[in-house]
């Protein structure tokens, strides 16, 4: 697969949950499978980094199960996807050496286009095939995980 698509992939997966891609591209970079190091995300193979992402998207995996959470696609959940979609764009073309703009537009509009997507699948199956929130979010979160590892993998 092509930079643009992995990271328009890696986009989708921040869509669902802001933080997951975020906390796989600090995984694999810990892990050698994102070489970043001497670059300005280097910092994200560091153990801090590792510990406070994961932490944090374990927390939004919590959070997104409570009746008050905010929908993803409201004005402040909508601005982390788009801020963090692009940023892991911006850590899959500094691990491959290329140029930054068309990996950052990609996870950007990957970014929109999971927060959207993945609303309005969840919505449709709540709503209309009458699936429990719960279960649908807890298969939500398996393919935003699943997903993202496998993208920061290739």
């Amino acid at each position: 697969m092509t930079l643009p698509v992995l990271s328009f992939l890696l986009g989708c997966v921040t869509g669902l949950r802001s933080l997951t891609g975020a906390a796989a591209v600090c995984w694999a970079t810990h892990l050698g499978w994102l070489p970043l190091e001497g670059t300005w995300l280097a910092f994200a193979g560091r153990t801090p980094a590792l510990v406070v992402f994961t932490l944090m998207a374990i927390g939004e995996l919590i959070a997104d199960k409570l009746p008050r959470t905010p929908a993803r696609t409201e004005p402040l959940g909508l601005s982390a996807r788009v801020f963090f979609g692009g940023l892991c764009g911006a850590a899959l073309a500094l691990s491959y050496h290329a140029k930054l703009p068309p990996a950052v537009v990609a996870g950007v509009a990957g970014g929109v286009a999971g927060a959207f997507g993945g609303y309005n699948i969840r919505h449709a199956l709540v709503a209309r095939m009458r699936w429990p929130d719960f279960v649908v979010a807890l298969a939500e979160d398996a393919i935003a995980i699943a997903g993202a590892f496998w993208i920061v993998s290739h």
